[in-house]
């Protein structure tokens, strides 16, 4: 038998022992008083008025030394350790707690603020209960998880011993937070859009495909969130609307890119590109300051301050300024022939597709805080033309050499709305997977009328740059391939910090 299964074995017999003894391994309530950090807050008072409290937890270590005995125990809120002594307890419950009890169990501990010999704030155990026993141990605080793919199909082990990890997490939520917080005391009301869609309007990207049985239709996870759900909201006399939601995209995983993501987007009636331009600035140094407490950052190789001028950049000259390449003039063979000398691979061989690429060589080398602006129309179909007819009223800040949002006065034009659709769809039925689908109701829509408005989104990946992480590391739980038959699931026992197993 493996050094793994006798661990296991002996956790098995443990829960016997205590069935045995008419004792519940898992049960459904806790007596839980105060937690971990309330205690350690409080940790004078209670010493004083020996008050009697209950605190509960996973036991992170567990160690015995005779008649006396330690207990590391965690709540999620902070770490307190129990003093164990026979003087204190029964002989029978500190047998018990010995015999029963392991490393990765919850545990409830009732008793006083009591500091060691060694001047450690601790608790006094008065008597204890099992909540919850573990049959695997988990690996030391100090080691922890070191492997990539056990990480995150461990996610619940990695959060455990990582607390640099869990403070991410409650970074991540405070991002969100501030961003709904600026958008409603702008005026902004929060909605809620479709995530199954009949077309995928909004992006550029390949969409998730299922199958809605009722209806008897193929539909799609959504791209976007909800730009044309919300721009019929526009038109429908809601001025101002934003949403926070999933969008889902069948493409390919890079640091900055996964298939399931959190966006944000916004649209404001009556304002055009430049005033977003100015509320978007606004929003990211809010954020830097309220989630990151400042706005001075390094990431991707180069150093950035929000609160400096966000310089504007324009789309075409950056690229000719950086390649030689005029993409208003120059042919598909003559951009073809310049990716191929830089080295730059790419999907697609249209002039959309090649432009775009050209964009992503050049932007990596961009620190920022930017705007990129006047974009060609080919690469935006949801953007309003500028009076050259050539390009549009868009913008995008660029930070660490990478887009992070899109923005741009939106097109309220019918019939140039139908047009720029029917470009799209002649580029769908040539293949190109990306293109964007057409939606003709919306098309309908916009020949009932809908303001001048700006419309902007931004995704987790803002985070992720301000955090210093990829994106696959700000996720919860990201998507795992399954493992295959036969591959082992069992933790590392052999980095067990417990002494008693």
């Amino acid at each position: 038998m493996s050094n793994i299964e006798d661990l296991r074995a002996d956790r098995e017999q443990k829960i016997a022992l205590l069935r045995s003894k008419a004792v519940d391994p898992y049960p459904a309530t806790a007596n839980i008083t105060h937690t971990n950090e309330a205690v350690i807050a409080d940790f004078d008072n209670l010493l004083s008025t020996e008050e009697v409290f209950t605190v509960g937890g996973r036991m992170m270590a567990f160690r015995e030394h005779g008649a006396i005995a330690f207990v590391d125990v965690f709540d999620g809120t902070e770490k307190l350790q129990a003093f164990c002594s026979k003087e204190e307890m029964s002989e029978e419950s500190f047998s018990e707690l010995l015999e029963t009890m392991s490393t990765g169990d919850f545990i409830e501990v009732t008793g006083v603020a009591y500091i060691t010999k060694r001047g450690t704030q601790a608790i006094l155990m008065k008597t204890w209960r099992v909540l919850g026993k573990a049959l695997q141990s988990t690996p030391t605080e100090h080691y922890g998880l070191k492997d990539e793919d056990e990480r995150y199909r461990k996610r619940y082990l990695d959060l455990l011993l990582n607390k640099e990890l869990r403070e991410l997490f409650v970074k991540k939520a405070e991002f969100w937070n501030v961003t709904r917080d600026f958008l409603r005391n702008k005026g902004f009301l929060e909605v809620e859009t479709p995530t199954l869609e009949i077309t995928t309007g909004g992006a550029e990207a390949r969409p998730f495909a299922t199958h809605h049985n009722d209806f008897d239709i193929d539909v799609y996870l959504r791209i976007s969130v909800g730009e044309l759900w919300q721009k019929r909201l526009m038109a429908a006399g809601m001025p101002k609307t934003f949403e926070i939601g999933k969008v889902f995209r069948n493409e390919g995983t890079s640091p900055e890119h996964l298939q399931e993501f959190t966006n944000c987007e916004f649209y404001w009636s009556y304002a055009d590109y430049k005033d977003g331009m100015k509320i978007v600035r606004e929003l990211y140094i809010e954020i830097a300051e309220k989630v990151f407490s400042g706005t001075k950052f390094e990431a991707r190789g180069h150093s950035f301050d929000l609160a400096d001028e966000w310089t504007e950049i324009d789309y075409a000259d950056e690229i000719t300024k950086q390649t030689g390449v005029n993409i208003i003039t120059a042919t598909v063979e003559e951009m073809k022939e310049k990716l191929a000398e830089l080295n730059v691979s790419y999907e697609g061989g249209n002039r959309e597709r090649l432009t775009d690429t050209l964009w992503k060589y050049c932007r990596k080398n961009i620190a920022g805080p930017a705007f990129l602006v006047n974009h060609p129309k080919l690469v935006a179909p949801l953007a309003k033309a500028r009076a050259d007819g050539e390009t549009v009223e868009m913008f995008q800040p660029i930070i660490a050499g990478s887009e992070v949002g899109r923005g741009y006065s939106e097109l309220n034009d019918p019939v140039d709305q139908r047009q720029r659709f029917e470009a799209q769809k002649d580029l769908l039925e040539a293949g190109d997977d990306e293109a964007m689908m057409p939606d003709w109701e919306f098309v309908e829509m916009l020949e009932y009328g809908m303001p001048p408005t700006c419309g902007f989104g931004f995704g987790e990946r803002l985070f992720s740059f301000l955090a210093g992480e990829t994106i696959r590391e700000t996720q919860l739980f990201p998507l795992m391939r399954p493992k295959e038959k036969g591959e082992g699931n069992d933790s590392d026992d052999s980095h067990d910090s417990s002494v008693i197993k």
